[in-house]
């Protein structure tokens, strides 16, 4: 199982680009892969076809449209494990006796 965290943006397209973030989370929203925003990217967890094919399907989205995209990207494979997008915080959380600001 592969947790993948990422982000990707266009350069030149302005202070802000918030419409570009918005079509491809819409993309990883509507992909049926488990994930996560973050104020600083999105993680994604699932097999590696599977995550890479979204980000993949990111980039095209931005291509189209987009002559340079920043993306940064890393990732987490552990054999033979899953759901671990939420419960890797729980097992921090429960070790600390409290919850984090997640």
């Amino acid at each position: 199982m592969v947790m993948l965290e990422f982000a990707m943006a266009p350069a030149g397209k302005g202070e802000s680009v918030s419409e570009y973030v918005a079509r491809i989370l819409d993309l990883i929203d509507k992909s049926g892969v488990s994930y996560q925003l973050t104020p600083m990217g999105t993680i994604l967890e699932g097999d590696w076809d599977e995550v890479m094919g979204v980000v993949s399907a990111c980039f095209k989205a931005l291509a189209a449209d987009c002559t340079r995209i920043g993306l940064n990207l890393k990732v987490d494979y552990r054999a033979g494990t899953q759901a671990r997008l939420h419960t890797k915080t729980a097992r921090i959380e429960e070790r600390l006796g409290r919850r984090l600001s997640t």
